[in-house]
């Protein structure tokens, strides 16, 4: 390596470095800020406190490494540029190209470390973050219920006014919503004005002892109709016990303790396999789904109309039903019968109706997870290459704008960064939300810059113009102002 490569290279790792640290250092504090409200006062140990924010150090890197390569950047090149350094280069024929060619080695590097990272110490952080938090939640299960929002703890989601006492363990004003395992949603709600939470460090029982409250619980129905008549029971109590089973929400051991995987928390071989299963799955739903439509309906292959499979589905009970006219399928029935079958007709058609609408959110629900897991999948490909294009955006901005130090690098740099985060949250929650597809809502913003920075790169390699030409934007503006003006002198 040649003396003038060891000093650019050495030049941008020192302004990487120190960029990277600073702006770690913020998003720490961003961290402590999200949680301190969680923390504070609950008399943990420095340890847990130190422990909890190391497990979630690590889901800071996908925000703070981009932006600090491209803030890097622009403050090596435009500190170069600025210095004449650059002129000095080209002066003894050494072409842009070729001085940022160690520089870029050490970027497809520095995105070779980011994937290893992303794909092997993200998710094992993440999954040590939530076995931690669920563990604290054992030893201070009051953690996991917070003031004025609901919190899910077991099969319960808990919301409280307020929380007192020595270990904060006497709630006021408590909402409760039961979920159970046999329906959907929540059936059962209950309501209390003051509770108390007793535990047990060594049990996996939490007891939440309820005082001067009452019951609302939707009664099951067989059908709609009877659900208006019937919608729900009440009951009042002067006090009530309800035990809560944190086995599934902790883990006894953080080394040794299982819990159900996110895509967050695995790997690329992991997210293979799971994307796989999860399509399989959602395919085999939606087979059963039509196969129970065509069972309720009646129809079988070929349109053919069967009065045995009709009962056997149980639409028509034990209504035998003649055959008909193809012209008029009413002609051979009696007004009893007709009522009876339209009747029959209706119910059925209201409750597939029904059916297929709550199978519509369900299956939408899957698709849903199946986007999050494509998006976790390909978000550790986008942490690679976005070194890399925010490389080749800020080299060249930097050579462009010839300001080195912190002013004008750091508002370019920002501005850079604020459009690439804002394109790459909208894409992903479009994908998410099943309105595109994953691999473009996670590599929306990629695209969106890739443009920005092949234009910057030819301009400064090419030395045209060196600075930006603003004049094809303010030159119609002045032109017609003074167009405005001049009429007004004239008249």
């Amino acid at each position: 390596m040649k003396i003038l490569d060891k000093y650019l290279l050495k030049s941008f790792i020192i302004t990487f470095t120190t960029v990277f640290v600073i702006l770690f250092f913020i998003f720490i504090l961003q961290t402590v800020w999200l949680f301190i409200a969680e923390l504070a006062g609950k008399d943990l140990d420095f340890l847990t406190v130190i422990k909890f924010l190391l497990f979630s150090l690590p889901r800071i890197i996908p925000l703070v490494l981009p932006l600090s390569v491209v803030l890097a950047s622009i403050m090596t090149f435009g500190s170069l540029a600025e210095n004449y350094e650059f002129a000095a280069m080209k002066s003894a024929g050494i072409s842009l190209q070729r001085a940022m060619k160690s520089i870029s080695l050490f970027i497809i590097l520095l995105s070779a470390i980011a994937f290893i990272f992303a794909n092997n110490v993200i998710p094992y952080a993440e999954y040590k973050f939530i076995n931690f938090m669920r563990n604290i939640a054992q030893v201070k299960p009051t953690l996991a219920i917070a003031e004025g929002q609901f919190s899910k703890v077991g099969n319960y989601v808990i919301k409280v006014d307020k929380k007192s006492g020595d270990k904060e363990n006497i709630l006021t004003g408590i909402t409760i919503h039961k979920q159970s395992i046999n329906t959907i949603g929540n059936t059962t709600v209950i309501k209390a004005k003051n509770g108390e939470l007793i535990s047990d460090e060594t049990s996996n029982l939490l007891k939440m002892e309820l005082f001067d409250g009452y019951y609302y619980e939707d009664i099951p129905t067989k059908n709609y109709e009877d659900k208006k008549r019937v919608p729900f029971a009440k009951a009042t109590f002067k006090k009530d016990v309800i035990t809560i089973d944190l086995s599934k929400l902790n883990k006894t051991s953080e080394d040794e303790g299982q819990m159900t995987s996110t895509n967050n928390m695995l790997n690329l071989n992991e997210l293979n396999f799971t994307i796989d299963s999860l399509n399989l799955n959602y395919s085999k739903d939606i087979k059963s789904f039509t196969e129970n439509i065509y069972q309720r309906t009646g129809v079988i292959s070929n349109y053919s109309y069967s009065p045995s499979a009709a009962v056997a589905a149980g639409q028509i009970s034990t209504v035998t039903i003649p055959k008909a006219d193809s012209k008029n399928l009413f002609a051979n029935l009696d007004v009893s019968r007709k009522l009876e079958i339209l009747k029959i007709a209706t119910n059925n058609v209201e409750n597939t109706g029904f059916s297929i609408d709550s199978s519509l959110i369900e299956m939408g629900e899957k698709q849903k997870n199946i986007n999050r897991h494509w998006i976790a999948l390909y978000e550790k490909f986008v942490i690679a290459f976005s070194c890399i294009l925010m490389f080749f955006i800020g080299a060249p901005l930097g050579a462009i704008i010839r300001k080195g130090g912190i002013g004008m690098p750091l508002v370019s740099a920002v501005t850079v960064f604020i459009i690439y985060h804002f394109i790459n949250t909208f894409g992903k929650k479009l994908a998410q939300e099943n309105s595109i597809s994953p691999l473009l809502g996670s590599w929306m913003s990629t695209i969106a810059l890739l443009p920005l920075a092949v234009f910057l790169t030819y301009k400064a390699i090419n030395d045209i113009g060196g600075m930006f030409n603003f004049d094809v934007i303010t030159s119609p503006i002045q032109n017609f102002f003074k167009k405005i003006f001049s009429s007004k002198i004239k008249a």
